[in-house]
């Protein structure tokens, strides 16, 4: 009886050591948790004094802060296809001076010539799904089934489009609140919910969420999960309704916080934790023209819809227990560096038949104490707004700091600031610096010799 039972406990622990180094020999998981207009001081360990997010302060110590992390646009659509493609979006076609995002009756989107994360993993064996906001076309050239997904769950845009102005209409949606914004919410190509009711909107993400990890736990997957919030209109459950000190907005990042706790619980319950990557960040800066319907950029000058730091540097934390070494990360990294990173790290081949802007970033993750990157471009529809060499960060434009209405003019002098030293650029150094602003004149000389603009998909309307 003993050498039976020591004989079936013996099996037993082969087939667990068996399983557990299956998981860690097969390829890695990617998690991309991706918010809408989240500022970099909405996190608590970001900075923020009354927004609690115990889940995401605890993935910040179990894995890393990137403090100096940036989107490669200050609005939706060009800052998504930028994630998607490790490419600057006036490459892509992705851009605009007049519509800088695509509605709901553009004609255009993503070209299907753009190689997605998605399409490139797919084509390495992964299993891949989109969940959440998309907003680089709704029309079925440009969906995410479309671009490499093999399935869709969310709203294709942003959650203030389709708004409804008839009166009688808006009587109808009335309840629950904000329902006369009359978006679509789709199961692949079809629309499965009409209006979305989004007061459920980052609980049934989340469901989507955990239910894809757990039915593809024994093949490498990769989910992006784009969240429609805190973008205004604001939306939270009935469980999280008032229940932060910093109201509605509050409410709601403290429920996308909830959202990331029962991801990475699911990750270390279903033995996955040690295999899957996760990465946290937001789309641009906050929607400071809504005031307390909106975010804070803590202690970066500016907002959504700018350039300044406030408008495109985004509170990061990547996690992944045993592959990420833990520490804050004060070096430069990019949405535009996921997709090459995330080939390196699965051994997936980048075809060299166009240019990225992306760097591969796995050795910063693994904690080498050095980067590819030391420049960032910061383009405002096709104006090359300012570039970042180093520490020093040089405008050639400036903006109304809040984004709207916009307000791009040329400066007539150059400003130049010392980000390490300053990062609420309150303290031009221009004058003193004529050394350092021609080195990143030449740094921008390189990249424009090889720059070719896509043609805009951004001003393409439906003809009616």
């Amino acid at each position: 009886m003993k050498t039976t039972l020591k004989y079936l406990i013996a099996i037993l622990l082969f087939g667990l050591l068996f399983h557990s180094s299956f998981a860690q020999n097969q390829k890695p998981n990617f998690i991309i948790i991706f918010t809408d207009d989240q500022g970099y001081g909405d996190v608590g360990v970001f900075g923020h004094p009354t927004i609690k997010t115990p889940n995401l302060d605890q993935m910040a110590m179990e894995g890393q802060k990137w403090t100096n992390f940036y989107v490669a646009a200050n609005v939706c659509t060009p800052s998504r296809s930028a994630i998607m493609t490790g490419r600057l979006p006036v490459r892509t076609g992705m851009f605009s001076n007049k519509r800088r995002v695509l509605f709901p009756d553009s004609d255009g989107g993503l070209p299907a010539s753009e190689n997605t994360i998605a399409k490139l993993l797919k084509g390495s064996g992964y299993s891949t799904a989109a969940i959440g906001k998309w907003h680089l076309g709704h029309l079925p050239p440009y969906l995410p089934t479309s671009h490499g997904f093999d399935s869709y769950f969310g709203i294709p845009y942003s959650n203030d489009m389709d708004r409804v102005n008839d009166v009688e209409a808006k009587e109808a949606f009335a309840s629950p609140k904000y329902q006369y914004f009359n978006v679509p919410l789709m199961r692949n190509e079809s629309i499965v919910e009409r209006p979305a009711n989004q007061n459920t909107i980052t609980k049934r993400y989340t469901e989507e969420a955990v239910k894809l990890i757990k039915e593809n736990k024994e093949n490498p997957f990769f989910i992006y999960l784009a969240h429609s919030l805190p973008h205004v209109p604001l939306f939270a459950s009935e469980q999280y309704l008032g229940s932060s000190e910093r109201g509605l907005y509050g409410d709601v990042i403290e429920e996308i916080d909830w959202s990331v706790g029962q991801i990475l619980n699911t990750l270390k319950q279903e033995g996955l934790d040690q295999n899957t990557y996760v990465v946290f960040t937001s789309d641009n800066g906050p929607w400071l023209v809504y005031n307390e319907q909106g975010g804070s950029s803590g202690s970066l000058f500016g907002g959504k819809g700018t350039s300044y730091e406030g408008g495109v540097r985004v509170p990061t934390i990547i996690w992944g227990p045993g592959n990420v070494k833990p520490g804050v990360v004060s070096k430069i990294g990019s949405t535009l560096d996921l997709l090459p990173t995330f080939c390196s790290l699965s051994n997936t081949e980048k075809p060299n038949d166009r240019i990225y802007d992306g760097f591969d970033l796995s050795p910063v993750l693994a904690g080498k104490d050095e980067t590819p990157r030391n420049e960032m471009f910061y383009y405002h529809g096709d104006r090359l707004f300012a570039a970042r060499k180093g520490d020093y960060k040089l405008y050639f434009y400036k903006n109304n700091p809040l984004g709207y209405p916009a307000k791009v003019e040329k400066l007539d002098t150059l400003k130049l600031y010392n980000l390490a030293h300053d990062p609420s650029e309150r303290f031009d150094i221009a004058a003193e610096n004529a050394a350092v602003i021609a080195e990143i004149q030449e740094l921008i000389a390189v990249h424009q010799s090889n720059l070719v603009m896509g043609a805009t998909q951004l001003e393409k309307v439906i003809e009616k």
